[in-house]
Order: structure tokens, then sequence, then C-alpha cells
């Protein structure tokens, strides 16, 4: 009881200071969304978004590095398949412990180990002599990948003003994209063992960035570091920026919350958290389930069994999803969340209907000229609307909708989820191309439309609000007082 009121009083205490220090320099408030982004708020964002980076060059790495790879170390398909899919192993054992680990050390440190965990990876794969460093390396950058998938959300989220959460969250997403992509056009020229050193730079840019960033307030203020929280929402925010109210809010929030128990994973299924869990886990499985990861890995054979040039296909869908995860990028905080999830799965929802329609023409021996051409537009169609809200939107909303009592737990579950969904997706999808293509787009396609009816039904609208907000709303004790 002592060590509450003494953090009560301590964060009625600090937040005046704020004020205080401002009237003495002669500064004069203004709110977020009447400044320029201040440099600080860029300069976090951009060395958090670096592990996006990372995440996106470890997926991207395996499909041009197949044949250079299993040349040199003389490695059967069977192998180089472990190689490939041991990453998602990894990701998944980051993405149990992810939640933890943030919130013991910080969502800054956190960055920084996984970091570690990546270039130590990535050497070992550049160094490896035989399969066994390969699937070593590829682990310890599959662990790393994990705590970054939920990490770097989560922090862009809790620093950001509400006005530019969900443009600033969704770079995660982009910057997953870039990294894919780039390292999918080095591989393409450059040896596999130069491509994976190079895999370290933006690790090791990021783990000597780290310290010049504050880490997120909202986490400082859960440990009771009251005067650093309130110092870096300061520096977040601009130096003469009125952060009173924001402080405030988080800090009568969290004394909310301190009057909670920590919750454990199995604490997360109450009554209290159902819509959150609801709302978080639906939109992880529902994404993976559509077919990304199946559509994706396995580009080159649907083009191929379609009949079309897979060199075209392929650089067809890096032009068109770079593009449209900008333009999610910038409608993000403009247009909401909810209808850029709804056009999105609309979008997906054609393209796979229109994909199973090529597949289906193709086995009843009917339009053979046009069926390679509806292939391609079905699987563009479907990454172009993926990208615009599927891809970016799910990570969003997880890292806004769960209370940072459970936030820990809850965010290593969501993110669990969506990589064993992702794993179940890309090993079953060979053998479902092989029952029938399109039985199995015809499968995706009924998922994405089961995707328009939950995001209409169940998920919020949280554009414009605050973290705190969301998560009153959302679960039933945040108003109690």
């Amino acid at each position: 009881m002592e060590r509450n009121i003494t953090a009560s009083e301590a964060r009625k205490s600090s937040i005046p200071l704020l004020i205080h220090k401002a009237d003495e320099e002669g500064g004069s408030f203004s709110s977020p969304s009447s400044r320029s982004i201040p440099s600080v708020l860029m300069l976090s964002t951009f060395v958090a978004v670096l592990g996006s980076y990372v995440f996106g060059s470890a997926v991207g790495y395996s499909s041009p590095s197949q044949s250079g790879i299993m040349h040199d170390l003389n490695l059967a398909l069977a192998q180089y398949s472990i190689f490939g899919s041991i990453l998602t192993i990894g990701a998944m054992i980051g993405a149990i412990l992810s939640g933890t680990i943030a919130d013991y050390v910080g969502r800054r440190l956190a960055m920084g180990f996984a970091e570690v965990f990546c270039i130590v990876g990535w050497v070992a794969i550049s160094f490896s002599k035989d399969a066994w460093w390969l699937y070593v390396g590829r682990l310890f950058v599959g662990y790393g990948i994990g705590l970054l998938s939920y990490v770097v959300p989560v922090y862009v989220a809790e620093i950001t003003p509400k006005n530019l959460r969900g443009g600033f969250t969704t770079l995660h997403q982009l910057m997953i994209c870039i990294g894919m992509s780039l390292t999918y056009l080095m591989g393409a020229y450059l040896n596999w063992r130069v491509v994976s050193l190079i895999g370290t730079i933006p690790c090791l840019v990021q783990l000597l960035s780290l310290p010049f960033i504050p880490d997120s307030p909202r986490w400082l203020s859960k440990v009771d570091r009251l005067k650093e929280s309130d110092s870096a929402l300061q520096r977040l925010r601009g130096k003469n920026a009125d952060v009173y109210q924001e402080a405030t809010e988080i800090r009568e929030y969290t004394e909310t919350l301190q009057q909670q128990r920590e919750a454990s994973l199995v604490g997360l299924f109450q009554l209290q958290y159902l819509k959150s869990l609801t709302v978080g886990v639906g939109l992880m499985i529902l994404q993976q389930f559509g077919g990304i990861n199946g559509i994706i890995f396995y580009a080159n054979s649907i083009f191929i069994s379609a009949g079309f040039s897979q060199s075209i296909g392929t650089v067809a869908m890096v032009i068109v999803k770079i593009p449209m995860t900008t333009l999610g990028v910038f409608l993000m905080d403009k247009s909401g969340r909810r209808p850029l999830l709804l056009v999105s799965a609309v979008g997906t929802c054609l393209g796979c209907f229109l994909a199973a329609l090529s597949f289906f023409l193709q086995d009843l021996q009917k339009w053979k000229e046009l069926s390679p051409i509806l292939a391609l537009v079905g699987v563009l169609v479907y990454v172009g609307s993926y990208s615009i809200g599927m891809g970016a939107i799910p990570w969003v909303i997880m890292s806004e909708i769960f209370p940072i009592n459970v936030k820990g737990s809850a965010g290593s579950f969501v993110t669990f989820v969506n990589w064993l969904c992702s794993w179940i997706v890309s090993y079953a999808f060979n053998f479902l191309m092989s029952w029938s293509s399109a039985g199995t787009f015809f499968i995706f396609c009924g998922v994405c439309g089961l995707t328009v009816v939950f995001v209409a039904r169940l998920v919020p609208e949280t554009k414009g609000r605050t973290l705190e907000q969301i998560q009153a709303s959302l679960n039933s004790y945040s108003t109690k007082k």
C-alpha cells in the first residue's frame, strides 16, 4: 500500500514540472496535431522500423538464395526445405517470449536483444560449411524477428500521438515489404554469403542507434519510472509542446491498472478481455488463412501452374506491393482502420476468386489464352489489396487494443498465433495446390469473405483515439475506479 501511495504522489507532482519547465523557457504550448512532427519522434520511429526491415530481409532471403546454397553446400531439397521453414519455428519461440522480455527490460532493450540474435544468425549463415550451421543461423534469425514482430509495432504505437499513430505504425509493414523486395533483388545478383553479411548492416545500425532514442513513456510509467516517463514524452512531442493532458491520461490509466494483477497467459481468457482477444486473434487468423504466405512464398509455382511467365509475375508483384503499402500508410489516419480493412478484405476476396476462376477454366480446358492473364490479374489484385490494409492493420490494432497490464502476455499470444497460422498455410499450400488449384483459391476466397463480415461486426474504429480511450472502451474493468 505504501508503494502505491508513493507512486501516486510522485505522478501527481511530476506532471506540473513539465508546465513549469515550458513556462521558464518562454515557450508556448501547442498540440501535436498543430505542430510539425518532432525530429525525436521521427528518429525513434525510423530506428524502430529498421527492425521491420530486418524482418522483411529474413523472409525474402531463402527464395533467391536457394540454388546457390544447395549447390555450394550440396544440399538436398528436403534439407533446404528445413532451412526455409525453421525460420518460422524460431519466430514462434521468439513470439512466445516477446511480451515477457519487452515488459521486463522495456521496448528499446528488447529490440536490441533481438538484433543480437539476428546478427549472430546472419553471420552463422554466411560462414556455414554444412547444413547444421545453416539451421542454427536461421533459427537465431527467426527468434530475433519473432521478438521484433511484436516489439516494433507496440513501441511505435506507444510513442506516437493519436493523430499520427496509424500511419506511423503502418511503416512496420512498409519496411517489411522493402526489406523483402531489396533482399530478393540482391539475391538475384549477389552470392548468398554476401547477402547474409549485408543482412547484418541494418541490425548493427539499429543496435547502435537505440541509445539515442527514448523508451516508451507508457512502459516507463508502468514500472514507476515517472520522471523518465515525463521526460521521454516531452522529447517525443517537442520541447515546447503541451503534454499535460496526455501525461495525465497515461498517469491516471496506469494507476487504475496497478489495481489489477498482471495477467498471465491463462489469465487472458477472462470475460473482461474477451473482446480485445477476439479482435486481436481473429484478425491474425484471418490474415494468414486468407493465404498470403502461400501466395508470396510460392508465387513462381502459381504462375507456372497457370501457364504464365514466373519472372514477369514476380516483378509485377513487387511493383504493385510497395506502392500499395505506401498508399496504406498515407490513408491510415485519414480514412480510418475499418474502411481500409473492409476495402482490403473485399479486394483480396475478389483476387482469390479471379485466380480460382483461372484455374477452374484451365481444368475445363476452356479460354486457354485468357486463363494465365486472369491468374496474373487475380494475384496482383490480391497482393495490392492485401498491402493496403490486411497486411498492416492487424498489427496496428494489436498494438492499440490491449491495456498495458496484459499487453505482454496478450501480444505474445497474438503474435504466436500469427506465426503458427503462417507455418500451417506455408506447409499445407503445396498439398492443397496438388489437390486442386481452383479449390485452394476458392477456400482462400471464402476466408477473405468471412474477414469482411468479421471486420464489419466486431472490429472497432481506433482512428483519432488515444490508446487509453481505446482500451477503456474494450475492456470492462478499465472504467472502474
